[in-house]
């Protein structure tokens, strides 16, 4: 290994719960994690890794699949650490040394033993979900001095135990999926006694969706399919992030338990529960119903009324196959109810409640029927997506068992959520998008996800009472790597995602992955990367998409907003390009993937419609320097497949497709046929050499317009908190350097009266009428009700109420509501305006009250006539 390499990583601190001491050593210490406990020191620490060698581990040989997997992954982790297999003694009378210990409460012998023995106490976690205890465990056998024993409330909460461990002492859960390499260590020491810990929300997981072309070529040429042998790292990824819960891809022709019955038999080996999407009632995937209507098995229209008994016996089927387990358990799931059309679409034209609500009815008769148990025992979770949420909307009920799963607008923004108060056994969840296929347009291809808005949308949910259930579509997994690791870090434990905590995450972050050395910058470069690709979609950027300045004749060139926005780009790209150089070469391929690949493509992308605006504009005026700009359009196309390309053929080719998503020139909502570079028009006429060769030399941006004055909303003179609420700055959640939320969220409305606002003192340098421009973070009303108020005043004069009134949609924008929501996502910018009247010159004082939960001030733009 490269010295500097191990110089460097020797230093870095892993999510802020380890300290580093000399030697190559790695001290866990759980007293310095801001998401766990306080536990007391040990008086002595436990090795892991003592001089290159590892503990050994032990699990009965008659645990739980999901026990006996982990234990082979750490076993796995732990060679990775020290260079050396972990010994695996099959019995407490041939363990020596060290000593780790795996079980589940009720399910190992060895923990049954020393629970027995009073050697742990354990009345804390029985009973409980996913709860895990890590504790020392003083001369527990002949031969073994100590044992760290992980012991889980149940089989997930001894794996959730054993990963914390495999991340904390270096190996990230992105290890395989994301290439991260594992530092070498000589000495990994444990520092307390005993750690305990278990999620807040029940279901943590992802979907993968819209996965054509990329995340199924993939697929096809590295595994042969969507199998097992692919699922097998899925899985993995998912419980090494601490989530317990999936939807399988799905898009035709994919069907997760018909195309390798292998993949629900891993799944439930490895402690995964399965689900299935919002149109795929009881574990069928769509593409089943078209399979067995070929074959003969089903017939007819996927439609309920006039096909109802093949469509019963299709989901009589499906349920018949989760419990051919043979257990009386049956494989591990969490059963979808209701129906939509076919091919995510619309059932029926209207609101067909009556209809929806016999669907259900009847298939929570074949669940009973076929498990041979109380229907409630069964889990189940009703999606409210799109139409679905109009039947809820409509007076449509289910049973109270059944989750109740709320969705976002698919751009981020949360619909819906629990109003009523009243305790409902199968609880909420919230179904979040990090991609999407769909109006306004697709967006597919790259993350353009901040961590700001999930953990502003999330913790919304989560203190309305959004706590069974959260789900993100992550595309292709790849390259949602990011904000999928912080909306299961999140849903782990909201309650400890405080706003400083999320202000600390992007670093903790990269220095898990990279190193401390270099981690404060990669998370700077994660933000700031997030905050500019939060501006627009790249699928919705052209070269029309931001202003130029004004034309200039054969003069400079005044770049306007789009050329601001451009440097900043090559900006950012500068200061990547710096960090990957003090990289050791083996960090490359990961860096490259996390962190180098998504800020040079969209760099490259904004120089591309950036130089296609300017050869447009020249080659209309018929001037020559046209040439030169459509020189660089076709340089920066040639760029974007370098990048495609290298991507492709990191990792010895590892990831050979999974950057194969078009990208360029949408006309329509939909994907272009292929990739194909913006339209460029040469002229006639000899460009000057210095021009040809440095053709984006341009004059300064054009000044603000007079009159114009811009305020950060974040940057207030002062604020007032009152009835348990007050406003609080979000660095660079929005467009800008950051927005406010009213914390805690979730509360009803107040009032002016109620005193909750934010000062900003403003001076006007003459007297003027004003008009206010307050830009906020895209958001709807989750209570139903239709609109979100803010209460605007200037000075000592009355209150003006201003309203934001969005209507989420997926089809056409047939309203004007709809059209304001499509114009909020494409920019996620939020416009309302007022008249303030004629002001004096001088100082005046600009209040903001705070009315209704949800509402994200971004921004504050006073002009002057």
């Amino acid at each position: 290994m490269e010295p500097n390499f191990r110089a460097r990583m020797d230093r870095r601190t892993l999510l802020g719960t380890a300290a580093i001491i000399a030697g190559g050593s790695l001290v866990l210490d759980n007293t310095l994690s801001p998401a766990t406990a306080k536990a007391p020191r040990a008086s002595k620490p436990f090795s892991l890794v003592s001089n290159g060698l590892p503990a050994q581990i032990m699990v009965d040989a008659e645990a739980d699949t999901a026990v006996r997997h982990v234990a082979d992954r750490f076993a796995e982790d732990l060679a990775r650490v020290s260079g050396q297999s972990a010994g695996r003694p099959s019995d407490t009378m041939t363990a020596r040394g060290p000593l780790v210990i795996i079980g589940a409460i009720g399910q190992s012998k060895i923990i049954d033993r020393l629970i027995a023995d009073r050697r742990i106490m354990v009345t804390d976690l029985e009973g409980e979900w996913e709860a895990y205890r890590q504790i020392v465990v003083e001369r527990p056998f002949p031969g073994v001095p100590r044992a760290l024993v992980v012991v889980g409330s149940d089989r997930r909460g001894a794996v959730f135990g054993t990963y914390d461990l495999s991340e904390r002492m270096g190996v990230s859960p992105w290890h395989w999926f994301a290439d991260v390499p594992v530092m070498r260590r000589r000495s990994v020491f444990l520092t307390f006694d005993g750690q305990r810990d278990q999620p807040k929300v029940r279901y943590r997981g992802f979907f993968i969706n819209d996965e054509d072309p990329c995340f199924s070529g993939w697929a096809k040429k590295k595994f042969g399919g969507i199998n097992a042998k692919m699922y097998a790292h899925v899985f993995e990824l998912l419980l090494r992030l601490k989530g317990n819960y999936l939807w399988p891809a799905m898009w035709a022709p994919k069907a997760f338990n018909d195309d390798d019955p292998n993949n629900m038999v891993l799944a439930d080996a490895m402690g995964v529960v399965m689900g299935t999407s919002h149109h795929e009632p009881l574990t069928r995937a769509q593409d089943e119903w078209h399979r067995n209507n070929e074959a003969g098995v089903t017939g007819g229209k996927w439609d309920y009324a006039t096909n109802g008994e093949n469509l019963r016996r299709f989901w009589r089927g499906g349920v018949e196959r989760m419990m051919s387990k043979g257990d009386g358990r049956g494989y591990e799931s969490l059963l979808t109810v209701g129906m939509r059309g076919d091919g995510d679409e619309a059932m029926a034209e209207g609101t067909a409640t009556g209809l929806l609500e016999t669907i259900v009815a009847d298939q929570r008769k074949i669940i009973a029927d076929v498990t041979n148990r109380p229907v409630d025992q069964t889990p189940q979770v009703w999606a409210l997506y799109k139409e679905v949420q109009d039947y809820y909307d409509h007076g449509m009920r289910v049973p109270d068992d059944v989750t109740l799963l709320f969705s976002d607008d698919n751009w981020g923004q949360i619909r819906r959520l629990p109003v009523d108060t009243t305790p409902r056994k199968g609880g909420y969840g919230v179904y979040y998008h990090f991609d999407y296929v769909g109006a306004p347009r697709n967006y597919k291809w790259i993350n353009t996800n901040q961590i700001e808005k999930i953990w502003q949308q999330m913790d919304l949910a989560y203190q309305r009472g959004a706590r069974t259930i959260w789900i993100a579509n992550v595309g292709d997994i790849k390259p949602m790597e990011f904000p999928l690791s912080f909306f299961l870090r999140q849903a782990w434990d909201p309650e400890a995602m405080t706003p400083a905590t999320l202000a600390a995450y992007p670093a903790r972050w990269a220095s898990a992955l990279f190193g401390a050395g270099e981690g404060e910058r990669i998370g700077d470069l994660l933000t700031t990367y997030g905050r500019y690709a939060a501006r627009r979609k790249p699928e919705l950027i052209d070269q029309d998409s931001f202003p130029l300045g004004p034309p200039t004749g054969r003069g400079p060139l005044d770049g306007g907003v789009f050329g601001g926005l451009v440097a900043e780009w090559n900006a950012l790209e500068a200061q990547m390009l710096d960090v990957r150089r003090r990289l050791a070469p083996e960090q490359h391929d990961a860096f490259f993937q996390l962190v180098e690949h998504p800020i040079s493509a969209l760099a490259n992308l904004y120089r591309l419609y950036y130089a296609a605006a300017w050869n447009k504009r020249l080659a209309s005026s018929n001037d020559p320097r046209a040439n030169a700009f459509a020189d660089q359009v076709e340089a920066s196309f040639r760029r974007d497949d370098e990048l495609t390309d290298r991507y492709h053929s990191i990792a010895g080719g590892k990831w050979d497709g999974m950057m194969a998503q078009v990208h360029m020139n949408y006309v329509i909502w939909n994907d272009p046929v292929r990739q194909a570079m913006p339209s460029i028009t040469r002229v006639g006429g000899d460009v000057p050499e210095a021009i040809r060769n440095r053709p984006a030399q341009f004059a300064p941006p054009s000044p603000p317009p007079k009159g114009v004055i811009t305020i950060e909303a974040a940057a207030f003179s002062r604020k007032r908190a009152a009835a348990g609420l007050e406003w609080t700055a979000v660095p660079h959640l929005g467009r800008g350097r950051g927005a406010l939320i009213a914390l805690p969220q979730g509360h009803h409305a107040t009032s002016v009266s109620d005193g909750i606002c934010v000062e900003y003192d403003v001076d006007l340098p003459e007297a003027a009428n004003t008009t206010l421009q307050l830009h906020l973070i895209p958001s709807l009303d989750v209570t139903g009700g239709g609109q979100l108020r803010i209460g605007m005043s200037i000075d000592d004069r009355p209150v003006q109420i201003l309203r934001a009134h969005l209507e989420a949609t997926g089809g056409e924008q047939d309203t004007p509501a709809k059209q304001r929501w499509a114009d909020a996502v494409k920019n996620n910018d939020m416009v309302m305006q007022c008249s303030l009247g004629r002001l004096a010159r001088g100082r005046h004082v600009f209040k903001l009250w705070r009315i209704d939960d949800n509402v994200v001030p971004q921004q504050i733009v006073l002009q002057t006539a």
